[in-house]
């Protein structure tokens, strides 16, 4: 991490400290209101943070968060905020790397089976040819990126592509699955149309991003 002028070390990621982290550490659980400002306040210092920093290693750390915290820490800070509010577009973001790191194959075909319906998404999104699994690892990697260190708009515009692919291939697959066994496509549409939901959710946050009402 560099040095500022003074001498004093630039800024470091935030501490988390969810509900339960702060109890195991003998502190006191802070009421639903204290709850939801933590949540926004950690996310606005989280993205400051990184956007007020030219550091790829703080870039880096602040992309794989979720493989140094876990995914269940993150959750219970930012999993309930409202989907188009800061906290809940960081959360969308990281629970879709996650995915893609631990299903690379599921993600890369549910992905390769959506292309053909939605080409426009598809080069929105930016993955690199052919979209096999490292190329997702790589796609979500390069969207959180953005977030930190570049325009965030763009990287939740791609996010949100990104889900576009995997809805339309999930339903696609739900189509042909269907005949075989109807539980499982119900259950492939359902995942689809979820998809399609964080969609939606993620383009109406590039639009409050650009407007300074993201929070």
């Amino acid at each position: 991490m560099r040095n500022e002028p003074s001498g004093r070390p630039g800024p470091r990621r935030p501490a988390f400290f969810s509900p339960a982290a702060m109890e195991s550490r003998g502190g006191t659980v802070p009421d639903p209101a204290q709850v939801t400002e933590i949540a926004h306040e950690t996310a606005a210092v989280l993205v400051g943070t990184g956007r007020a920093s030219d550091d790829p290693a703080l870039t880096a750390r602040l992309v794989a968060l979720v493989d140094d915290l876990g995914l269940s820490t993150v959750a219970e800070l930012w999993a309930d905020r409202p989907p188009r509010s800061l906290p809940g577009a960081l959360w969308r973001l990281y629970a879709l790397r996650e995915w893609v790191q631990r299903a690379p194959q599921e993600a890369a075909s549910d992905y390769a089976a959506g292309i053909r319906f939605t080409d426009v998404n598809h080069v929105v999104a930016g993955v690199a040819e052919p979209p096999g699994p490292a190329e997702l690892r790589e796609l979500t990697d390069s969207i959180l990126r953005g977030v930190f260190a570049g325009d965030f708009a763009v990287a939740l515009q791609r996010a949100a592509a990104f889900c576009r692919v995997v809805a339309a291939g999930r339903a696609d697959r739900a189509h042909t699955t269907d005949v075989q066994d109807r539980d499982a496509a119900g259950m492939q549409t359902q995942r689809a149309a979820s998809m399609l939901s964080t969609a939606g959710d993620l383009e109406v946050c590039a639009t409050l991003w650009r407007s300074g009402e993201l929070l």
